[in-house]
């Protein structure tokens, strides 16, 4: 079954709000033989007369009453559908999908969507929850248009990664240790250890640098979710090695930091789909990259 053209519905409410087939015409800019093209189109789809002509006078009948209704919502709807991506392309308005870990959108991403907020605040962002595999994987899917990744990460075909942030690795462990002022692999490896699930990023950089002075602890836990992971250094279950994302101190006094011997960094990446960037994408990447840390 052929749709039904929004240009006849258009048609179709002009005649009836102007009660004539030649005004509509006027308005419309279209021959008159158009408009009575097009309602006789639409009546012949209806099946009924949607407009009775009395005395000159042009009159919507109660089948066409009906079918106006309707035109003037759809009507309505695509031309706040037209508005919304005029808004988009602009840059005024617009949806951007964000995937990132959980850690760095608890730690970075509220002073960026603070910052978008207040600069764009017709800018949607919806943030899910992704390792960097995933959230490549989205976007080369298209169905994600900003990824926070670790890095290093292979070229990918179609997608530009750039360096973001660059955070040491800090040692957290219970604050009734003796710890010394900076941790070695050595003194570490002999304390009973919360490591980050061995599919990340992080689990692999924390296993070099402890292979590095030849150790090869055997964590007592493996999370992927740094607040769980804080939450037992709190209880005094273990030592964990996790970024140092923000220059605020930890609220928890249970917990202590240290810096580690030799240093260790975590570098983050931005990455997107390559080409033209969207106006709204374009500003969630330019507020992102005035969070940048070398």
């Amino acid at each position: 079954m052929r749709e039904i053209s929004l240009d006849r519905l258009r048609t179709l409410v002009v005649v009836a709000d102007l009660g004539s087939f030649a005004e509509a015409a006027r308005v419309l800019h279209l021959a008159p033989p158009t408009v009575s093209l097009h309602i006789a189109d639409l009546e012949s789809r209806v099946g009924a007369a949607l407009l009775s002509r009395k005395r000159a006078q042009v009159r919507p009948s109660a089948i066409g009453e009906t079918l106006i209704a309707y035109a003037r919502q759809l009507l309505s709807n695509a031309e706040h559908a037209l508005e919304d991506v005029r808004r988009q392309v602009a840059g005024l308005g617009g949806r951007v999908r964000l995937g990132a870990s959980t850690a760095t959108i608890a730690n970075l991403l509220p002073q960026a969507l603070e910052r978008l907020a207040a600069e764009h605040p017709g800018i949607d962002v919806q943030i899910a929850v992704l390792t960097s595999e995933e959230a490549l994987m989205r976007l080369a899917e298209e169905s994600l248009d900003v990824g926070i990744v670790a890095l290093p990460q292979s070229p990918t075909r179609g997608l530009s990664i750039e360096k973001w942030r660059r955070d040491p690795v800090v040692a957290l462990m219970p604050a009734d240790w003796q710890c010394p002022a900076r941790i070695t692999p050595q003194w570490l490896a002999a304390r009973p250890l919360i490591l980050n699930d061995a599919s990340t990023r992080l689990s692999r950089l924390t296993t070099e640098w402890f292979s590095a002075a030849g150790q090869h602890p055997t964590p007592r836990i493996q999370l992927n979710y740094a607040d769980a992971i804080k939450s037992l250094v709190a209880s005094g279950y273990g030592a964990a090695l996790l970024p140092r994302e923000a220059s605020l101190p930890l609220a928890d006094a249970r917990i202590v930091t240290r810096p580690l011997r030799p240093a260790l960094w975590r570098q983050l990446g931005l990455a997107y789909r390559a080409g033209a960037v969207e106006c709204p994408t374009q500003y969630v990447l330019d507020v992102l990259r005035s969070l940048r840390l070398s």
